[in-house]
């Protein structure tokens, strides 16, 4: 009998925690049938277009959903027959609805669902914006004390700093819909420390063969951008640039996006500073219970998260785990 062409797996979360990197292991394997593109977001929509979103860069951005079912069932019609076959959409962990959808939708399928320390995430996540010259605020305490405000004027979901770390609620909502057996809690820090045992680990979750993918790639990487004139002058015209490319075919907008980007960052690298321990106890309060929450839900211990000392990026902590792993 001939299988519908929908996914066997989902890695549903969360952004700037490693679900690219993740991706691009599992996609190495030979079992393994992944799409392109990696993030469809389906499961966020209805069978209609996605919503009016209107913060800088949104609508250019839903000009790459898929959200009608047809054009999704197609994204995995070339897998061989017997490939397990996934995609990767980190907002459906916190979206409701789309886990509602997805449970209903797709009974059998397996989840993964990838953490990282929810303060080291909402940083990442502004950094990714603010290097992308999307993000008009240059402090990131400032930026972060903004998501309500930004939610209600209709900022898509990527903006909302906070939300997208709560991941004690978004599990606990899980786990109201789907079995615990369905679903795979993966640490960011496994992935950069230990990636062959955690690409090992995921292979066990979804039935496949394990001892293929030994690396995991390094993450998303972007060049710092530091605060000053550049952001200051160039910052409004590549979210000028993002908001008329919703009028042009998504290709105009790569094509010109990468020069503006590289003025905007301009010569040489920069360092990429880390959160001070004040501003991550300043921020602490903001997850503390919903981290609790977790380590309850998903009977693992995340405690460490309640420290004010910051885990690094993926470069910094790959590292230090290739640096641990060195003879002496």
């Amino acid at each position: 009998m001939e299988r519908r062409p929908q996914p066997d797996f989902l890695i549903i979360g969360a952004p700037k925690a490693g679900t690219t990197a993740l991706h691009s292991a599992l996609a190495r394997h030979p079992q393994v049938f992944a799409t392109t593109p990696k993030e469809p977001k389906y499961w966020l929509c209805d069978d209609a277009p996605p919503p009016h979103w209107r913060g800088p860069g949104d609508k250019h951005s839903q000009q790459e959903w898929v959200w009608r079912r047809q054009d999704y069932d197609r994204l995995f019609a070339a897998a061989p027959e017997h490939a397990v076959r996934g995609e990767s959409t980190p907002f459906y962990l916190w979206s409701t609805s789309a886990q509602r959808r997805i449970a209903q939708e797709l009974p059998e399928v397996k989840l993964i669902a990838v953490v990282r320390d929810p303060i080291d995430r909402a940083y990442s996540n502004w950094m990714h914006l603010w290097c992308d010259g999307l993000e008009p605020v240059a402090d990131f305490p400032t930026a972060f004390r903004l998501q309500d405000r930004r939610a209600d004027d209709g900022w898509a979901p990527f903006w909302r700093y906070r939300e997208l770390g709560l991941y004690g609620r978004q599990l606990d909502h899980l786990y109201g819909l789907v079995g615990e057996d369905r679903v795979l809690v993966v640490r960011y820090r496994d992935i950069v420390d230990e990636p062959a045992a955690t690409v090992d680990r995921a292979c066990r979750f979804l039935g496949i063969e394990q001892g293929h993918v030994d690396h995991i790639p390094k993450d998303n990487h972007r060049t710092y951008v530091e605060p000053g004139w550049r952001p200051k002058v160039l910052g409004p015209v590549i979210r000028g640039g993002a908001w008329l490319g919703q009028f042009a075919p998504p290709e105009v907008w790569r094509r010109s996006y990468p020069p503006l980007l590289r003025q905007l960052s301009g010569p040489g690298s920069h360092h990429r500073p880390r959160l001070r321990p004040e501003q991550r106890e300043q921020l602490l309060p903001a997850f503390a219970e919903d981290i609790e929450l977790l380590t309850k839900v998903s009977g693992q211990d995340f405690s460490d998260w309640l420290s004010t000392a910051s885990r690094g990026s993926f470069q910094e902590r790959a590292r230090l785990a290739e640096n641990l792993s060195e003879p002496a």
